[in-house]
């Protein structure tokens, strides 16, 4: 005599019911494959095309003979040349240099221990000025 605990129907599973749960392990296998071709394949795209350019037969701009230089002190003293000015007398400064040649490109030298700040203040007044050449002089670094 046999006692049955669940009184609700039984359900037999057979064994070609499917499991109802997805296996993704083939899945990442498939994308790590992927990966691994990828970054395989990733340099070798980024090889460049070999391309026989002409020559230039163009010489090279020679350095301006009398360059303009406008120099910052580390204690914020502007210099355009040799003449010490201050910030409002740099444009008129700069414009009898120059001749009022806005196409002059000028050097703009700063201490290494001057402002960021500063240096853009100088900047932004030549560049209200007129003069859209503005260039940036650092010394050479020594080898040891």
């Amino acid at each position: 005599m046999g006692i049955q605990l669940n009184s609700g129907p039984l359900v037999k599973r057979h064994n070609y019911q499917e499991n109802a749960e997805m296996n993704i392990t083939p899945f990442v296998d498939v994308m790590l494959v992927l990966l691994i071709i990828f970054m395989v394949a990733a340099p070798l795209a980024t090889v460049d095309v070999p391309v026989d350019l002409p020559s230039n037969a163009a010489t090279p701009n020679p350095p301006p003979e009398d360059p303009v230089y406008v120099s910052v002190q580390a204690d914020g003293t502007l210099f355009v040349q040799e003449q010490a000015l201050n910030l409002e007398q740099l444009a008129a400064g700069v414009h009898a240099i120059t001749g009022n040649d806005l196409r002059t490109r000028l050097f703009l030298r700063g201490d290494k221990t001057v402002e960021y700040g500063t240096l853009m203040q100088v900047m932004n007044t030549l560049q209200k000025a007129g003069y859209a050449q503005i260039s940036l002089v650092a010394s050479e670094e020594l080898e040891p």
